[in-house]
């Protein structure tokens, strides 16, 4: 069975980004809401539908709920722009991408606390998800209209598309 790495290191930052310190994923998502950075891509094809993923029951945050296409952590040591990509390559299979940086904001729940930096690019190759999700697919944009507030879509991808412009303007209108 497949289950997260508790022991995985992750910074710990401010709301700017500047790291603080280290902590394990065990630690950040424990209830000691431990500001960590995570990545979000919004990956939109040629015909304004978004793709989302689909996450599998053995994640310890948000099971069997659609999300952002991709979604990660920043390891320690790594840079925002290489945990995309490596996030996107891991969770998609997409090597060849041009992200657009929409903005950082500070996303709090009970669990934990996580400083998002979104992106969203356009797509029309192959995806190929990873055994990290439970698949994925492009949605319509009243597909996801019909369906929020309805438990289908984690608090974090309702969250992200009334909080960043951008995302509100191309899915909600």
């Amino acid at each position: 069975m497949n289950r997260d790495n508790n022991q995985e290191m992750f910074p710990v930052v401010d709301e700017e980004g500047n790291i603080t310190g280290a902590a394990t994923r065990g630690e950040c998502h424990n209830g000691s809401r431990l500001l960590h950075p995570v990545v979000h891509l919004h990956v939109f094809n040629r015909q304004g539908q978004l793709y989302l993923q689909k996450r599998p029951a053995w994640k310890d945050i948000q099971p069997n709920r659609w999300d952002t296409a991709v979604g990660g952590h920043v390891d320690l040591g790594e840079s925002v722009e290489q945990a995309l990509r490596r996030e996107t390559q891991e969770e998609l299979g997409i090597t060849d991408f041009t992200p657009e940086r929409l903005e950082h904001y500070v996303f709090d729940s009970a669990r934990e606390r996580e400083l998002v930096f979104v992106h969203a690019t356009t797509y029309d190759g192959d995806i190929h998800p990873s055994d990290e999700l439970d698949g994925g697919r492009f949605w319509s944009t009243e597909e996801i209209k019909e369906n929020l507030g309805k438990g289908i879509f984690t608090p974090n991808f309702e969250g992200e598309i009334e909080r960043v412009q951008v995302l509100r303007i191309r899915i909600l209108g």
